[in-house]
């Protein structure tokens, strides 16, 4: 290393050196600021310095918030110091709360800093634990009757036990920006109550350390009630709703709101009579957690139907696309497109087919309404929420499509009453014996499994399985959707439980229902090579589709 580099270093290490005892030179007189400003006041205001010292301006210099200090005797008629000057955030909030304005409208009364915080001389930390615990006495000051109302609930109760993470006033309503529950800004507005209980009823950390149930967010969220609240629906009962406001307590406590015995008052201010004779269950059910084992047992059989069914069309009618395609794309038979024969026999009748346009519509609508009741925050569900107001109006388009729907199979009912004519058509479709040997040895040779052709019935249980399943599909929907459109009257005079049931049955069977139409109905009427781009016979009452029976094998 040569001499010049040598010395460039020494240099530099010299030069920070000098730099940094510099800079801790000129820090030392403005740490010591402070004590030596208020040092000089002391002779004169021993009093106030005695107290300012073990308080949150203890580290302030006197002549922060008192100008003109310096002159002597001290000029009368200098303004009060104001605490925006230091703290301008705090101050802006304050300014557009509910005191602030009370304050810039002439109420002499309305609370100001030293209101809450005292004096600038003998203020406390706000970070203390102190002051946390004086809090709702603060707010009691003025709102005595609330003061009251939270001292007897269960987050008064803990606070006074010393349990300093419970809620007081400032978690719930803000501290220096406190807004009308009416402002949707506000915390404790109806869009934001979830979230504002949901800070220590969601908090891992807190529901473990006090035992509290940590579901209870959760199952909020998959209820009715919270769905709806999801999607912005404010009329919807929330936790304040149930629970109370200042008045929470235990479920124990017979002045709860949510004590059984006040529970068809409480469910009543929005169910008339709901509850009234029969217990209303458990509110909070999140799925497999202390749920009755009758819910359990549902969702047990719709997890193993709903898997086997869906699973059997897909692997028999994948089979069967993938040998009509072989037999229609790499045979050397030249084959011609799929178009209705007029000659063919008429397959539906004019007033079935309005029947199936009715029935279709409906059924999408009823599709898309029901999922985006459940899923609100999903994408396709986002058009249904730009009507969204004070009413739900994917619930309102989901009843009227029910009522279609209701409207086509009562029609089908009559049709087959009335008329001899379509009540021979629809013979046909009647179970047969031979139906289940069908059905398993055309799913052997779609699988590959068999190597002949079975062949099928001109109305074989492809057809029949659509017919019986949309059968016994709609009376069970139907059957679950009146009981939840009319969720105030079953309330009134059946447990709860009803309708937890109906509701779980309701939504997988809407599952199954769904994708059944998906990967069977679309399939033989859109995607069969025999008929793609579609099977016609909805339309013109006629199908391009061989008899099955007749159908070459690949």
């Amino acid at each position: 290393m040569s001499l010049l580099r040598i010395f460039l270093i020494l240099l530099i290490t010299v030069v920070f050196a000098h730099a940094g005892d510099t800079a801790q030179s000129s820090q030392a007189p403005a740490a010591n600021k402070a004590t030596v400003d208020n040092q000089a006041c002391v002779s004169c205001h021993s009093d106030v310095a005695d107290k300012i010292k073990t308080h949150g301006h203890g580290s302030v210099a006197c002549q922060t918030c008192h100008s003109r200090h310096e002159e002597f005797p001290h000029p009368e008629g200098v303004p009060k110091p104001s605490c925006a000057t230091c703290h301008s955030n705090m101050a802006r909030d304050y300014a557009r709360s509910v005191h602030g304005q009370a304050a810039s409208h002439g109420n002499g009364s309305a609370p100001g800093c030293d209101t809450c915080h005292g004096t600038a001389h003998e203020l406390d930390s706000a970070k203390t634990a102190k002051f946390r615990a004086e809090v709702p006495g603060l707010c009691g000051a003025c709102h005595a009757d609330v003061s009251e109302q939270y001292e007897g609930s269960i987050h008064g109760q803990a606070v006074k036990r010393g349990i300093m993470q419970a809620p007081v006033c400032t978690d719930c309503h803000g501290e220096h920006s406190i807004l009308r529950p009416s402002d949707v800004a506000s915390s404790v507005h109806r869009s934001k109550i979830r979230d504002t209980c949901g800070s220590c009823h969601n908090d891992v950390r807190l529901t473990r350390r006090f035992g509290l149930p940590a579901d209870r967010i959760v199952s909020f969220d998959a209820s009715f009630h919270g769905l709806a609240a999801k999607s912005g629906t404010e009329t919807v009962a929330n936790c304040a709703s149930c629970h109370g406001v200042h008045n929470i307590r235990a479920s124990s406590d017979p002045k709860s709101t949510i004590h059984p015995g006040n529970l068809a008052k409480t469910c009543g201010q929005c169910h008339t009579g709901a509850g009234a004779r029969f217990s209303l269950g458990r509110i909070h059910m999140a799925q497999g957690q202390g749920e009755p084992p009758v819910l359990r047992w549902v969702r047990y059989i719709y997890l193993f139907i709903i898997p086997l069914t869906l699973g059997f069309m897909f692997l028999h009618n994948l089979g069967d696309w993938l040998r009509k395609l072989r037999r229609l794309r790499f045979s050397q038979q030249k084959q011609t497109p799929a178009t209705a024969n007029m000659e063919a026999p008429l397959r539906t009748l004019p007033f079935e087919r309005i029947e199936h346009v009715l029935l279709a519509l409906s059924f999408i609508a009823l599709a898309w309404t029901g999922f985006a009741l459940k899923y609100p925050e999903h994408w396709w569900a986002r058009p249904l929420l730009l009507w969204e107001s004070a009413r739900s109006m994917r619930g309102i388009f989901h009843r009227v499509a029910s009522v279609v729907f209701m409207s086509a199979a009562l029609a089908h009912i009559l049709s087959l009453v009335f008329s001899r004519r379509l009540r021979a058509h629809w013979r046909a479709l009647l179970p047969a014996g031979r139906d289940i040997r069908e059905a398993v040895s055309n799913f052997l040779y779609n699988v590959g499994l068999r190597k002949q052709f079975p062949g099928r019935s001109p109305h074989s249980y492809i057809e029949k399985a659509e017919y019986w399943a949309l059968v016994w599909g709609s009376v069970v929907m139907l059957m679950t959707g009146v009981l939840l459109w009319g969720d105030t009257l079953v309330l009134k005079w059946l447990p709860k439980i009803v309708l937890d049931v109906a509701t779980s049955i309701h939504f997988y069977e809407a599952v199954l229902a769904t994708l059944a139409i998906i990967i069977w109905h679309f399939y033989f009427v859109i995607f069969d090579p025999d008929v793609y781009p579609m099977d016609s016979a909805w339309l013109t009452g006629r199908s391009p589709r061989k008899e099955p029976d007749t159908q070459q094998p690949e």
